[in-house]
């Protein structure tokens, strides 16, 4: 410890050293490695085949120029999703953990910035006898003191690397929130999507149930004069329990993807801002572009790059712990064994304190050198992970984009055929040609495809949904 008692020492001086101090932190280096963005480990193009042969690159807009609300038109569904961005519970949590995040930087920051108080302090001793010549005393000293107290100079970056982990910290959490920001906006949508598929699916098994109500009453009446069969008719009235099934079982579906809305949504959802059926707008086409390179905007990559420099400024701190950690304390004011003396002439006081303190063995340094260097590769081996899952996750959309429109033809023109089918089927039967059988199972498979058909209608829009969420979206 270094005191510092040349008379003539002022507070300009000390404010000097202060500012010099302050310039030679600011103008050090630190003990950060570079860094350099690793290698995407995935290819540069897209994957190329059968199932992507519809891909169309330059004739329509990139998920990167278009906006949500420019991306999905439909306007009940452009209302939802502006509901579950105000009132959804974990957007709020993250954006919560964004201004958390930001607070721990702004208080690792000021750690580079000294810290000005002000010191009032007061005793009164009695010396025994004992101890003052065979003659009690009682002493009495008070003060009144400003400056800094113990302040780290960071002459070898320890304090900026810890800032610029918090800072990275900060970035990452804010890149998550747009990652839970987008993945609300596609899972309103898919849900928006999913309820539609189901009132229309609904809608279709209520049909069923009154065309199959209607043939066993007259199956019913041709029994009853002798013209169909006893097992005809059963097999009518088994036909309508499947019915009735059917539409028991969409509407609990329709109930639990409402519910699905009101969750995501943060408040119960108003029927009027409810699809009625597949008659709604779908979401616009999109292209992923030319290269796989847009990945590495994707808000959670970007969240992982940044934990990866997070975790790279950790190993700055860590190399300087190996220097000496130097502190100051430097307080000026006025002492005086009277309360009332505190502020008269002859009382002025003044301490400067520099302390330095050189690590000579510590095993703690070692280790925590080691663990940073470790936790840098974890960030790494998380962020290569990262993209290599994107570019799986835009590949597997891409195969669906690139095949979606060939099941729904071919399903459809088989619903058609079904149909067909179904009535020639009934004819046969009400002349006698055919067995009832033939009707049912023409029935049977006709629902099968109708709802089938539904699905793939559901599958193309929520695929892209899903392409414009893994490719990163716009902002």
């Amino acid at each position: 410890m270094l005191r510092i008692t040349k008379r003539g020492f002022s507070m300009q001086k000390m404010r000097k050293i202060v500012i010099m101090i302050l310039f030679l932190i600011l103008t050090s280096c630190t003990m950060i490695p570079e860094y350099q963005r690793p290698d995407a480990p995935v290819p540069k193009e897209w994957p190329k085949g059968e199932a992507y042969q519809e891909l169309k690159l330059d004739a329509i807009p990139t998920a990167k120029s278009l906006k949500w609300n420019d991306f999905l038109i439909d306007e009940k569904l452009q209302k939802l999703v502006e509901i579950a961005l105000k009132n959804n519970r974990d957007l709020k949590l993250s954006a919560l953990n964004v201004e958390r995040a930001r607070a721990y930087y702004g208080i690792q920051r000021a750690e580079l910035i000294p810290a000005f108080d002000l010191f009032g302090s007061g005793q009164r001793q009695r010396i025994p006898e004992t101890l003052s010549n065979n003659k009690a005393e009682i002493t009495s000293q008070y003060s009144v003191t400003f400056g800094i107290s113990s302040w780290e100079i960071d002459f070898f970056g320890r304090l900026r690397s810890l800032s610029e982990m918090a800072l990275e910290r900060y970035l990452a959490e804010e890149a998550t929130h747009r990652a839970v920001r987008l993945s609300l906006i596609g899972a309103v949508a898919i849900a928006y999507y999913t309820y539609a598929t189901d009132i229309e699916n609904l809608k279709i098994a209520k049909e069923t149930l009154k065309n199959q109500e209607e043939n066993y009453e007259l199956i019913k009446k041709r029994y009853e004069v002798g013209i169909a069969s006893e097992i005809d008719l059963h097999r009518a009235k088994t036909q309508v329990n499947l019915a009735w099934e059917a539409m028991a079982r969409y509407t609990q579906i329709v109930a639990q993807d409402k519910n699905t809305i009101d969750l995501l949504a943060g408040e119960p959802v108003r029927e009027e801002l409810l699809p009625e059926g597949l008659n709604i707008k779908p979401p616009k086409d999109i292209s992923v572009g030319l290269s796989s390179e847009i990945l590495l905007n994707r808000p959670d990559i970007l969240a992982a790059e940044h934990t990866l420099k997070a975790y790279n400024a950790q190993i700055g701190a860590a190399r300087a712990a190996f220097f000496p950690r130097i502190s100051l304390t430097t307080l000026i004011g006025t002492a005086s064994p009277e309360l009332s003396g505190l502020f008269e002439g002859g009382s002025k006081t003044w301490t400067f304190q520099p302390q330095a303190i050189l690590p000579i063995f510590d095993a703690r340094v070692w280790a925590a050198h080691s663990a940073a260097k470790v936790e840098r590769e974890i960030a790494l081996t998380n962020y290569e992970r990262t993209i290599q899952q994107a570019f799986k996750e835009v590949s597997d959309a891409l195969a669906v984009k690139g095949t979606i429109n060939q099941r729904i033809k071919a399903v459809n023109s088989l619903v058609e055929s079904l149909k067909e089918t179904y009535r020639l089927a009934k004819i046969r039967y009400e002349n006698g040609i055919d067995s009832y059988l033939s009707v049912l199972d023409a029935q049977r498979s006709l629902f099968q495809a109708e709802q089938q058909l539904n699905n793939l209608i559901l599958e193309k829009y929520a695929n892209l949904v899903t392409l414009y969420k893994v490719l990163g979206g716009g902002e």
